[in-house]
């Protein structure tokens, strides 16, 4: 690294390019290759690292022109939440301003935590002709920005907000019978050409599903499944404080990592040497009784941050003056089913997740 420049600390956890900030606050300016971005360590905060890996290509979602639910009731109370037929809720979590939903399992009371999405944790975009890349929105905890006006709608939760850059977001959680859909609608304001928009969710698992050493999370291979540790036994014996903090990455369309183990800034990434065959990536209760699954409809890689047991799938498009894209992920939230049924509803319903493209923009209210 420079002496004038600092890797940018981030909060939380993503793919994204390595960027550098001068120390006479210049501009952020992402190398040529991929990084992955800490999630929060357990005193909240994080610093953006190096993944060994180059971006072969930005896959382009399509807009998908859907209609837009009819919205019975608008409230600003974060205390709203829906309910599906089996008892599952959606619900809005107090104790953050800026948006973050629970998904609370049948006959849990409503506080549980053990599922929590940050929605999103952030959105980072890169204009044409230019290596800088920025976050327009970067997710805190905690009284922190202001509290979007959310709208409900049978089952469905979800607000609009404007951020910087002139890009307008609608963020749309609908809870289906077996999991919930998440939906970033993005428009384009602007003059500028994003080769890359992201709207990154974060799913954290806790409680029952919580897995710091990687024992009970999967992903998909051509031949089947694996932990997506696999290639590291030796995590199982390690001292914890000597397994974590880490990033467990697997590819799926980005060509895979030379560098398999990698330390940076106190952070050890370990890149499978195969790449997955499907945008998945699915973590087992603790009894067995349950699995929780993300999917998409292509990514570059998937990963999971063991400390947070989260998941990641984060799909990205590319957005031109006046269009709107669209990107979506779907967690599902499944008892007594295996893995391999799992894995198969999420391949069933992959299809029906936006990509690629633009359209010209619209009224958001007009969809």
């Amino acid at each position: 690294m420079e002496e004038n420049s600092t890797v940018k600390s981030v909060q939380g956890g993503g793919q994204w390019r390595e960027l550098r900030v001068s120390s006479s606050g210049g501009g952020v300016k992402p190398t040529s290759r991929i990084i992955g971005y800490t999630g929060l360590r357990s005193r909240g905060k994080a610093m953006l690292t190096r993944n060994s890996s180059a971006i072969f290509a930005i896959p382009l979602l399509l807009v998908a022109l859907g209609c837009r639910p009819a919205f019975d009731q608008v409230t600003a109370a974060p205390s709203e939440s829906v309910r599906n037929s089996a008892g599952m809720q959606l619900k809005v979590a107090e104790e953050n301003t800026q948006p973050t939903l629970r998904i609370v399992l049948p006959g849990r009371p409503a506080s549980d935590r053990a599922i929590e999405v940050l929605f999103p944790e952030h959105v980072t975009v890169r204009p044409r002709g230019s290596t800088d890349g920025s976050q327009i929105y970067l997710f805190q905890p905690g009284r922190s920005g202001e509290r979007p006006l959310w709208r409900r709608s049978e089952r469905t939760l979800e607000y609009e907000r404007n951020l910087p850059g002139a890009v307008h977001m609608l963020a749309r959680a609908t809870l289906e019978e077996d999991g919930v859909r998440f939906h970033f609608r993005l428009r384009n304001q602007s003059d500028k050409t994003y080769d890359l928009i992201w709207a990154i969710i974060d799913p954290r698992l806790t409680s029952v599903f919580h897995d710091d050493r990687l024992e009970r999370t999967y992903v998909h291979h051509a031949d089947g499944f694996a932990l997506l540790a696999s290639e590291t036994p030796n995590r199982l014996k390690m001292p914890l404080h000597e397994w974590l903090p880490a990033r467990y990455l697997a590819s799926f369309t980005w060509p895979i990592p030379s560098q398999r183990v990698e330390s940076r800034d106190g952070i050890t990434h370990y890149n499978k040497s195969r790449a997955v065959d499907a945008p998945f990536i699915a973590t087992l209760s603790q009894d067995g009784r349950w699995v929780v699954a993300s999917f998409t409809r292509t990514t570059g890689n998937v990963w999971s941050n063991p400390e947070l047991t989260c998941q990641h799938v984060d799909p990205q498009a590319a957005l031109s003056p006046g269009e709107e894209a669209i990107l979506e992920t779907k967690i599902l939230v499944v008892r007594g089913s295996s893995l391999n049924d799992v894995f198969e509803m999420a391949m069933k319903q992959r299809a029906s997740l936006s990509e690629s493209g633009a359209v010209r923009s619209r009224s958001l209210r007009e969809k």
